[in-house]
């Protein structure tokens, strides 16, 4: 069993806890399987401060679980990066990184970070709960989200971007997994694993391309620095699959992908489904121009551009004013 002190597993047998001796409550029958590992090393690493409850999912960098805050009682998420990718510095540091960048940006379409620790090979941190799903979500189960939600909901992420950029962050990640929605229909950014602040230096070497591929601007495909327009080519990405159903560019491997995005034309959205509007194509392709100055050169600017499409679309006004709440939710600071 797990001590409620410090979250040790026990044998059942056991009277006491092995690690902080504190007595262990008695149970009427064993456990029916073994423990999931990593549960019991996240148990132990948090001790009594959250209850652990379940695995929700994960990906090729850490594993996700549903907790509650025993003290604050809420529902939280803690990401766990894989016990082999702990044992890499550079994978470590990125993930303490994606801490700190979240912990230094304070916006109500960011999702913060509420705590991170590690004991041995248990790197975790731990976020709010958002109970809506993703994007990512929504796209696989309609296959393509209707123009005005999605506009509103990549004009609340672009107001986020807009945030992080003016304070030298570029998110380098952004993909429809990464937009998350919380009860009430508002869209979250998260995942600043792979972020690049201005005052930190550059975690690989010049060259290598980081993030993911199909999401990619050509600038980051080619490994080069990128600045937020880079994050709002692929916002473009996002809003194209949205669209459609699926990204500009696909290919067998990630170098395939990868060429695509640097040299190749993706085809307008609207020239694939006559129902998507003329307007909001278009706000995508410019998204996706080649080069990063014909592209918005800032994330708001993508943002009014999207409001000003959903004031055209009729009975939108629940959109309308979601996004344009969001667009006015931080003060622009004053010019330097």
């Amino acid at each position: 069993m797990f001590c409620p002190e410090c979250g040790t597993w026990n044998r059942t047998s056991a009277d006491t806890c092995t690690r902080c001796n504190t007595a262990l409550p008695e149970i009427e029958r064993a456990p029916a399987e073994k423990p999931n590992e990593t549960i019991s090393a996240l148990r132990q690493a948090t001790g009594s401060r959250y209850r652990v409850l379940q695995r929700l999912g994960g990906g090729g960098m850490a594993d996700v679980f549903l907790a509650d805050h025993a003290q604050l009682e809420r529902p939280v998420v803690i990401k766990v990066l894989h016990a082999h990718l702990a044992k890499d510095a550079e994978m470590t540091e990125r993930f303490r990184r994606e801490a700190q960048a979240a912990a230094r940006l304070v916006h109500p379409h960011i999702c913060p970070v509420m705590d991170a620790g590690q004991h041995g090979t248990t790197v975790y941190t731990v976020m709010p709960y958002l109970s809506g799903g993703s994007l990512s979500d929504r796209i696989a189960k309609r296959k393509t989200v209707d123009p005005g939600e999605a506009a509103a909901a990549i004009a609340q992420v672009a107001t986020a971007l807009d945030y992080a950029h003016r304070r030298g962050i570029v998110h380098r990640d952004i993909k429809p997994d990464n937009v998350l929605f919380d009860e009430d229909g508002n869209a979250i950014l998260t995942d600043f694993g792979i972020a690049e602040a201005r005052h930190q230096g550059r975690l690989t070497a010049s060259g290598r391309a980081m993030g993911t591929p199909h999401y990619m601007s050509p600038e980051q495909a080619m490994g080069k620095l990128v600045d937020g327009r880079s994050d709002v080519y692929a916002l473009g990405v996002v809003l194209y699959e949205a669209a459609v159903g699926f990204p500009p560019f696909d290919g067998p491997d990630a170098f395939s992908v990868g060429y695509k995005q640097v040299h190749e034309q993706p085809v307008a959205p609207d020239q694939i489904d006559s129902r998507v509007p003329a307007a909001f194509s278009a706000i995508i392709m410019r998204c996706l121009s080649k080069a990063p100055s014909a592209r918005y050169a800032r994330a708001n600017d993508l943002a009014d551009a999207l409001i000003a499409f959903i004031a055209t679309l009729p009975a939108r006004a629940d959109e309308f004013r979601a996004a344009r709440a969001a667009h006015h939710s931080v003060p622009t600071p004053p010019a330097s």
